[in-house]
């Protein structure tokens, strides 16, 4: 492994719930056809994203508007190698972390044996106590909510339990300290994989979450790039919900970004003023604003807008810089349900050291190609083939 080079930078880029094409299980998770972006395309009439068109969106797959380019950096589609379809195991899998069993589900919602032991160990009674997504959420039993104080509670297809809870009925710190408390009962063999705070405020009929989410997520179940980055010496940053899906481990700075333009100026500051480091960024609201809610036009509006800041990034790169945007999952507009779909991920790159060509393989790829630009030795045996020369 080459030493890092004085100045070297990466920034993976992850656009949330922006898959490319349902994977050969994909049926077994109820998404045969699942194809996010390729539906999300033909729903809108083409997406117009010139910035990732030229470094060859349109050559990982027909994506309607997005023309195939001649000679673009290393592209193709990635595959999971461990189970699930959620944001925690995504990013997990592209930093290296494979799962060899699934986080446990609740799709019928929790055990009764499971909310006992949460009214114990929080102090409150709970509602709901089903899968719904969070408008549903809020919108059938926030008025429940208010006039009893029982506490939204919730999950989907993914391994996660959520709490809502109104801020006049109760704080966002103390729905933290309740969501903190959750955590620990939502251990062993209940150790989902995140926890959510979902704080809301409004009227009934007009009920709104707020910026204040916050996930619990359990911690890694192995040695991720970030560490083995971090344990280099290199300055590791997580923008938008990074930290919180690692559990804070592998980070050395956190930039929380709760909307996509909080994350995506971090991600401006940090491209014009980084010396050196390994940055890593999740852009949530394609995911949690216009994914679940089937909204095509919003979904397509907040990819032009990432689109535009791409294009900026890439006319600020050094020459030792390394850029690779790809995504956690899927969110078919066009699904019969509204949760994440199993699918492959865009994988789209430039910078130093890294060739016009075909790449397709797993997702743990990203992590073993920011490690590659940066002269970090990833451990033999390692999730991960990098790309970087």
């Amino acid at each position: 492994m080459a030493a890092m080079p004085a100045a070297a930078r990466v920034f993976v880029i992850v656009m949330d719930a922006c898959g490319v094409g349902a994977l050969p299980d994909a049926h077994e998770y109820g998404d045969a056809g699942a194809d996010t972006l390729g539906h999300l395309a033909q729903s809108v009439g083409g997406l117009r994203l010139p910035a990732l068109e030229r470094l060859g969106l349109g050559s990982v797959a027909p994506i309607e508007g997005l023309a195939p380019v001649a000679a673009p950096g290393p592209h193709g589609r990635l595959h999971r190698e461990g189970p699930g379809k959620d944001s925690t195991t995504g990013h997990w899998e592209l930093m290296g972390v494979i799962l060899t069993e699934p986080l446990p589900t609740y799709p019928d919602g929790f055990p009764q044996a499971i909310v006992a032991r949460l009214a114990e160990a929080t102090g409150h009674r709970f509602c709901a106590n089903a899968p719904l997504n969070g408008l549903e959420a809020i919108e059938e039993y926030g008025d429940h909510h208010l006039a009893t104080g029982e506490l939204i509670l919730y999950t989907s297809q993914d391994s996660v339990a959520q709490i809502a809870a109104h801020e006049d009925v109760l704080s966002a710190d103390d729905l933290y300290d309740v969501c903190a408390r959750a955590r620990e009962v939502m251990s062993g063999a209940d150790a989902v994989g995140r926890v959510i705070a979902r704080p809301f405020t409004g009227t009934p009929g007009a009920f709104a979450r707020t910026d204040g989410r916050h996930d619990l997520s359990v911690m890694p179940p192995g040695y991720s790039a970030l560490d083995a980055a971090q344990a280099a010496g290199v300055p590791v940053h997580g923008v938008g919900k990074i930290s919180d899906l690692f559990a804070g481990r592998g980070v050395d700075v956190s930039h929380p970004g709760p909307t996509n333009a909080v994350a995506l100026a971090a991600t401006d500051a940090l491209v014009a003023d980084l010396t050196h480091g390994f940055v890593l960024v999740n852009l949530v609201d394609t995911d949690q604003l216009y994914g679940h809610r089937k909204d095509a036009a919003g979904f397509a509006d907040a990819l032009e807008v990432i689109d535009g800041h791409i294009d900026g990034w890439v006319q600020s790169l050094r020459p030792d810089d390394l850029l690779i945007v790809t995504a956690d999952h899927g969110c078919d507009v066009t699904t019969t349900h509204s949760d994440h779909t199993r699918e492959y991920v865009p994988l789209l790159a430039l910078g130093g050291g890294v060739a016009p060509r075909r790449h397709d393989g797993a997702m743990a790829d990203v992590g073993a190609s920011a490690l590659g630009r940066l002269g970090v030795p990833w451990p033999a045996g390692a999730h991960g083939r990098s790309f970087v020369t």
